[in-house]
């Protein structure tokens, strides 16, 4: 990876989610239940998750501690900082376009597993519902839904892709 393409994926995943949290800090503050959310994984040092994009991982995992430090660092004030990944592919132009067509997308699950499992969390109280890095499956799970065919691209939970940094035995 040349310096430039590396220097643009730590600009749009870490400083990205250190500067637009720091910006809605604020506004955070003043609102009744405040949470940050960042789309990335927990921290998984199995070597296997740097061969091929050492880059990539570093600005996921960079997103990941910075979700742990704003939990701490704006506990005071009330304000969650939590992170969460999917245990799955999950079914979007990424998948279908760089990971494997069709055969990629009949492996994953919708979008709104995310979608759900994010909700869930911004229902919790921001007081104490921080400092975590979530798996979707897992958040659904203490929700009480513990059937995630709905949410199959294909109509079936069989045969799912395990995303990255998920290590197979917690699928």
């Amino acid at each position: 990876m040349d310096m430039k393409r590396y220097d643009l994926i730590q600009s749009i995943n870490t400083r990205g989610t250190f500067v637009v949290s720091r910006a809605c800090l604020p506004h955070l503050i003043q609102s009744g239940n405040p949470h940050i959310l960042t789309l990335s994984p927990p921290i998984n040092l199995n070597p296997d998750w740097f061969k091929g994009h050492g880059a990539y991982t570093v600005s996921k995992y960079g997103m990941s501690l910075l979700a742990l430090a704003f939990a701490g660092e704006f506990a005071e004030q009330g304000v969650a900082s939590n992170a969460l990944w999917p245990k799955t592919l999950v079914a979007t132009a990424a998948v279908q376009n760089l990971l494997g067509g069709d055969a990629a997308m009949a492996k994953s699950r919708r979008p709104e597993v995310y979608a759900d499992a994010a909700y869930a969390i911004f229902c919790r109280d921001s007081r104490t519902c921080t400092g975590n890095t979530y798996l979707c499956e897992d958040v659904l799970a203490e929700e009480g839904i513990t059937d995630l065919t709905p949410y199959s691209y294909a109509g079936a939970d069989a045969d799912l892709g395990r995303d990255l940094y998920v290590d197979s035995e917690t699928l």
